[in-house]
């Protein structure tokens, strides 16, 4: 098919998919004509969508997707933004973890949260790696640790492995069941950034708990020993990792943050 067809029962001709294209390729040549595509657009278009699921009757079809594909926007589960805003001012960053697993299928969901985080021109370039068994999160997890005990490694944070080690705690994933990766071409680790945030905000609805693991992102991303142990692509950077689990324990009060130092122009 072209780049979208306009059904023309349907179409309104308000000019809506005109005004939201992000890279302004839909046109109107007359005040009575119906949207149509402008020379080139095939080309530059980054299939996002847009104009399919701006539509408010559906009228537009395009080569991506079509109104079908697309799932309505269902207005009564959208949380209000009180709850929004509770929500995000009462997530906290878990680091103990029950040592029951959290099922796949959970997993998968939050993933399919992450997916629908924005990304750059819509290129999509997020990919997940999932650790899952708990036996195989310690094994890195002591892996990382083993190569963190250097003389680059400062004294606090040789002081904090050393009483994490003598307490028999993990520090580095913090006795997680499950590690979520997400990883990018080199340049497009925002992206990924942004997925996990997604994630970690889904995560937290779902009842579980979830802390970013900065050690174990860093060491994927200099470490051979552990790309080579997770196979991890050569061409691929990690964003970031995600410690999920559930929580032992759960937060009754939203603890105070430093005012947010704001300058207005």
């Amino acid at each position: 098919m072209s780049l979208f067809i306009v059904d023309q029962d349907l179409c309104l001709r308000d000019g809506i998919c005109v005004a939201e294209c992000p890279s302004f390729l839909i046109e109107c040549q007359t005040a009575d004509a119906y949207p149509s595509p402008i020379d080139g657009a095939e080309a530059l278009c980054i299939d996002c969508g847009h104009c399919v699921t701006v539509c408010p009757t559906g009228a537009l079809s395009h080569r991506a997707m079509s109104p079908d594909d697309c799932p309505k926007v269902l207005a009564d589960l959208l949380p209000s933004a009180p709850q929004i805003e509770h929500l995000f001012r009462a997530r906290r960053s878990i680091r103990t973890f029950e040592s029951r697993p959290v099922p796949r299928d959970l997993l998968a969901r939050l993933i399919d949260v992450g997916r629908y985080a924005p990304t750059g021109s819509n290129r999509q370039t997020v990919e997940w790696l999932v650790v899952y068994e708990r036996d195989e999160v310690a094994r890195l997890a002591r892996i990382v640790e083993s190569s963190m005990h250097s003389p680059s490694t400062s004294p606090g944070e040789a002081r904090r492995l050393a009483i994490a080690k003598g307490r028999g705690l993990d520090r580095i994933c913090r006795g997680a069941p499950h590690l979520v990766v997400a990883h990018t071409p080199r340049g497009h680790e925002g992206n990924g950034v942004i997925a996990l945030s997604f994630l970690e905000a889904a995560a937290y609805a779902f009842d579980l708990g979830a802390c970013w693991g900065g050690y174990f992102t860093g060491a994927l991303n200099s470490w051979p020993s552990l790309r080579e142990a997770l196979a991890f692509p050569d061409d691929r950077v990690a964003a970031g990792t995600m410690l999920v689990g559930y929580p032992t324990y759960r937060y009754d009060r939203i603890p105070l943050r430093k005012e947010a130092r704001v300058t207005w122009r």
